[in-house]
């Protein structure tokens, strides 16, 4: 960055980057691979325990560091590190912690990384719940006032998908000067990836992936085995679909029926791997909102996909899917036995993931419109923060009462 002080970002993760069990952790590693290509210096920290699937950011020469919640040992720490960033990872950790940020190191520059708009995936499990369209009343919940007020309070906002940007700026009336589009970060897919790509004839069944923590991925394998699962086996009587995910619970193992050829696979050691022979991957997603990792992915495996609106929403922009998307479970059957058997339509759906990858999620693009934001707004951040008051109204508001609610439970835990 154009700046003579070296770039220190302290990333605060609601968890140790985890790239293999969720959308969440590869979105974070790119991030990381952005600051480490402009030659910051990355300290990480969380209060979250390791776990045995976590990457040790380590060995990429980051500094690892437990932090602790409600607890004024952080205001020492941060004072000590003095960042030129601080990058929150989801909404309530800046909540726990940019308070202490803007107490201790006000020139820092303060980022949250939303991962997906969570006020959005709560209104729309509502609706579906209440068997109904979602209204912006189910859109303004508690959620949504700590949400936006988090928003408000960072100097930038990273936005995965450009429907969450558009809901922020009209329905939430947000500075579009706070908020920033960054998609996932991918290189184009290349002839070598591609040549290494199993065949239709060599590839057999249907595979459904996503870690069994994010409700919207049990919903859908719930979805898929009540609704549509009966209708594709009518059509296709010997085929199977492998259910991947980390962290499957009893409900989801119960649903286990090789008979029914609904088969519980659980955590896969290799994601791309189990994708790449899948002939068709499914998403039924009934709620959510971000983009879905399992999408991209298989794009980048060559396996054309078979999901819904909302699965597909803000994920290839003006480009026709890389296979079908529909939103009946009737629709939804019938997409999926037709890619599944016919090798024309097959090809031409995988053509569309090259296309999709190469145009929506260009590394070098987003990289650069991140970086440049960033020198943008260290340039002038005195005059960036007075163009946002009501961001700095309720950081005002969260020092008085977030603090004093913070200091009663760290007396408390004495």
């Amino acid at each position: 960055m154009e700046s003579s002080k070296l770039q220190h970002i302290l990333i605060i993760g609601a968890v140790w980057p985890e790239p293999n069990s969720s959308a969440g952790g590869t979105r974070m590693m790119q991030l990381i691979d952005v600051f480490l290509s402009k030659r910051f210096k990355i300290t990480f920290a969380s209060s979250a325990s390791d776990s045995d699937f976590m990457f040790d950011v380590r060995e990429l020469g980051i500094e690892k560091i437990a932090i602790e919640l409600n607890s004024s040992s952080f205001d020492t720490f941060i004072k000590e590190l003095n960042p030129t960033h601080v990058l929150f990872d989801r909404f309530m950790i800046e909540e726990q912690y940019g308070w202490r940020v803007a107490q201790e190191c006000p020139n820092t520059i303060r980022i949250l990384d939303t991962v997906d708009l969570h006020c959005l995936r709560l209104a729309r499990q509502v609706a579906l719940k209440e068997k109904r369209e979602m209204t912006n009343f189910d859109l303004l919940s508690d959620v949504a006032k700590r949400e936006v007020a988090s928003i408000f309070r960072c100097d930038l906002s990273l936005m995965i998908s450009k429907v969450e940007v558009e809901i922020l700026k009209k329905t939430f009336k947000v500075d579009p000067e706070i908020i920033l589009y960054i998609p996932f970060l991918l290189d184009p897919i290349d002839l070598k990836q591609i040549s290494k790509w199993i065949s239709f004839e060599e590839r057999n069944h249907f595979v459904i992936i996503g870690n069994f923590i994010h409700e919207p991925n049990w919903d859908a394998v719930k979805y898929l085995k009540e609704e549509i699962w009966p209708l594709i086996r009518k059509e296709i009587p010997k085929v199977e679909v492998h259910v991947y995910g980390a962290y499957p619970t009893q409900k989801v193992i119960q649903l286990n029926n090789p008979k029914e050829g609904f088969i519980i696979k659980g955590r896969a050691e290799n994601a791309a791997d189990v994708v790449s022979k899948a002939r068709v991957s499914l998403a039924p997603l009934r709620f959510g909102a971000g983009m879905k990792g399992k999408l991209v992915e298989a794009m980048q495996c060559g396996t054309p996909s078979v999901t819904t609106s909302i699965g597909a929403e803000s994920m290839h922009g003006n480009l026709d899917w890389s296979g079908r998307i529909a939103d009946q479970s009737e629709e939804i059957a019938k997409a999926a036995v037709e890619l599944y058997s016919n090798s024309e339509k097959w090809k031409e759906a995988q053509k569309r993931g090259i296309a999709i990858i190469e145009t929506v999620f260009s590394r070098t693009m987003y990289s650069k419109v991140l970086i440049d934001k960033l020198v943008e707004i260290q340039i002038q951040l005195k005059e960036h923060r007075l163009q946002n008051f009501i961001g700095a109204m309720l950081m005002h508001h969260t020092l008085a009462s977030t603090r004093y609610m913070s200091k009663w439970i760290e007396e408390k835990n004495k």
